[in-house]
């Protein structure tokens, strides 16, 4: 028996899917008894923030994601196909309706075994997949920073945001290192004063997203960028807008202010404002960080936010099959494991799946394909950088770059503009990804 603690998103994929490959598994759910601030429900699957699971566009990355996980029958997307909602090219579902047919499936199915308990020290005799979300009761995210030696779970944890690479003004922005040491590895965004105190103003009198537990500290070394400006006003030209050591080419002087922006660690496509933290609301970001010359016209591929969760620093905790690498028997999955999102959970939630399948089969790890959108998602998590790691979505920018010769940018742009760009990356990159995933199941999974 392996035992799934957890009956989110993540929690109800993998119970499923251990399930239907014959073994018998153990799904503990504490609701209702215990409940937490978000929920409301007895239900699996419950979805609190909203009732979306994204984009349907089959060359996004949503869509390449959703593709993948219907190839391998997942139980969440087959429930929110059946409780669908009118909500244009997204996937949207009656929540409720979407809650009762996971848990209809669940609870019948012959070889799991639900039970309603508070799991705080988990017995790993026993195989265990943790699938307790970010809202993970304080006793269990305990144990686990204890036996991870991961520390503190619970702070407020600031996210910078990350735009598209296609968007960026190059005829103002330049490429270059400050001293220009190493390459050119980063997009420059020059300020003058009077730019520079436009934006500021902008920033400080743009509205925030509420804290709900002020005790709850922030990261000194990820502060919102606000919470910076909030202590001066020169505080962000010495920080991460200074302009030391940045020549603009076309005064070969320093800006009074620069804002950098650095290639995401795994993004070819996408680029992130380097110390940009916010905890603004999402339409300030976009009137605010427009403001930045070079910016004006720029595409979000991901806003900044703030969370106060729980979850591990994957890349110090995790290896890219989800398994705990100090810790036999125990795999993490959804929200606690450093994924965002409900799709994205509930893949989290396959994957973990996938993985104690075959050590409980006695077959070593397989990791999912790099160049699986699932596969992307998962490297990011045991690769990034632990000393900045946050929480991310699935984007086309985590898979590998497509090979120089695959599309022929310059003619598409002619012809297409840069939403042609988009497309034909994306279905090229969905190509890829179902043929790669295609020969991965037919080596790892033979029988199925």
């Amino acid at each position: 028996m392996i035992h799934v603690i957890g009956a989110g998103l993540a929690g109800s994929e993998a119970a499923w899917q251990l399930a239907s490959r014959g073994h018998r598994v153990r799904l503990t759910e504490m609701r209702p008894r215990w409940t937490t601030p978000a929920h409301t429900t007895d239900q699996a699957a419950e979805m609190v923030c909203s009732n979306s699971f994204k984009s349907d566009d089959p060359n996004s990355a949503t869509g390449i994601l959703k593709a993948e996980l219907q190839r391998m029958d997942s139980l969440v997307l087959r429930c929110a196909e059946a409780t669908r909602v009118p909500a244009g090219n997204s996937l949207a579902v009656d929540r409720e309706a979407f809650s009762r047919s996971v848990t209809k499936n669940l609870k019948e199915h012959p070889n799991i075994q639900w039970e309603e308990a508070q799991i705080s020290v988990p017995d790993l005799s026993q195989p265990t997949i943790l699938a307790t979300g970010p809202l993970t009761p304080d006793p269990l995210a305990d144990w686990l920073a204890s036996i991870t030696g991961s520390g503190r779970l619970h702070f407020y944890d600031a996210i910078a945001p990350i735009v598209e690479r296609d968007c960026i003004d190059m005829d103002i922005a330049w490429m270059a290192a400050r001293y220009d040491k190493g390459g050119a590895d980063f997009i420059n965004c020059p300020l003058d004063k009077d730019e520079y105190e436009r934006f500021l103003d902008a920033l400080l009198a743009s509205e925030r997203v509420p804290l709900s537990h002020a005790d709850t500290p922030y990261f000194e070394a990820c502060l919102p960028i606000e919470v910076m400006a909030d202590r001066g006003r020169e505080t962000l030209r010495h920080g991460p807008m200074k302009p030391v050591g940045l020549d603009d080419p076309r005064t070969g002087r320093w800006p009074h202010a620069v804002v950098q922006l650095r290639q995401d660690t795994l993004a070819g496509e996408h680029f992130n404002l380097v110390g940009f933290q916010t905890r603004l609301k999402w339409g300030a970001q976009r009137e605010v960080f427009r403001l930045i010359p070079g910016l004006a016209q720029a595409e979000f591929a991901r806003y900044g936010s703030i969370h106060r969760n729980t979850y591990v620093q994957a890349p110090l905790v995790l290896d890219s099959t989800l398994a705990v690498k100090s810790i036999p028997n125990l795999w993490l999955a959804g929200q606690i494991s450093g994924v965002e999102g409900y799709l994205e959970s509930a893949a989290g939630g396959l994957a973990a799946a996938f993985s104690a399948n075959r050590a409980l089969c006695g077959l070593p790890p397989m990791a999912f394909p790099r160049l699986t959108m699932l596969g992307s998602l998962l490297h990011y998590l045991a690769n990034a950088s632990s000393k900045d790691f946050a929480p991310t979505n699935a984007m086309l920018g985590l898979l590998p770059p497509l090979p120089e010769d695959r599309l022929n940018i310059r003619e598409l742009k002619r012809t297409g503009g840069t939403r042609a760009v988009k497309s034909a990356k994306g279905a090229a990159h969905r190509t890829r990804s179902l043929a790669a995933l295609t020969e991965h199941l037919r080596l790892a999974e033979p029988s199925r």
